[in-house]
């Protein structure tokens, strides 16, 4: 029997350690409960516990499944994204977390805690070269 492949051109069971999607953008604001209401109001955001969750998709690999991202705004000054600079912070959604984390260590990334399990999947933070802080999780 030949071996399913998804468009594009990979086996169906992949389970190579990589990035599947993006999960969330984080970000800023001086006031996010004003910045909520204006994106509700003007481009019709609707929010949960975690951010805007409007933002669902099909995976072209695995069609029955439903991926969302998440669309979060943080109080300037909050240390969430420390110890990045920066005023936004992605997520990605990521396969085999476990691989990653080898990878990471193989190629001297910084990571900048321990995984953190959840009943919808599990966390790890890293540094870019960028100095960009780095939000990977792993849906259950």
């Amino acid at each position: 029997m030949e071996e399913q492949k998804n468009p594009a051109g990979q086996s169906a069971e992949d389970t190579t350690p990589k990035v599947t999607g993006i999960g969330g953008v984080f970000f800023y604001s001086d006031n996010p409960k004003e910045t909520k209401d204006w994106y509700a109001k003007n481009l019709g955001f609707e929010f949960n516990a975690w951010g805007s969750s409007g933002f669902d998709s099909r995976n072209m690999e695995k069609p029955d499944q439903v991926d969302s991202l998440q669309w979060s705004l943080f109080k300037n000054g909050d240390d969430y994204f420390a110890p990045s600079k920066k005023e936004f912070m992605i997520n990605y959604r990521v396969q085999n977390l476990e691989g990653l984390i080898e990878k990471f260590k193989q190629n001297g990334v910084t990571i900048l805690d321990d995984v953190t399990t959840y009943d919808f999947g599990k966390f790890l933070h890293i540094m870019d070269a960028d100095g960009n802080k780095i939000e990977l999780w792993e849906p259950a």
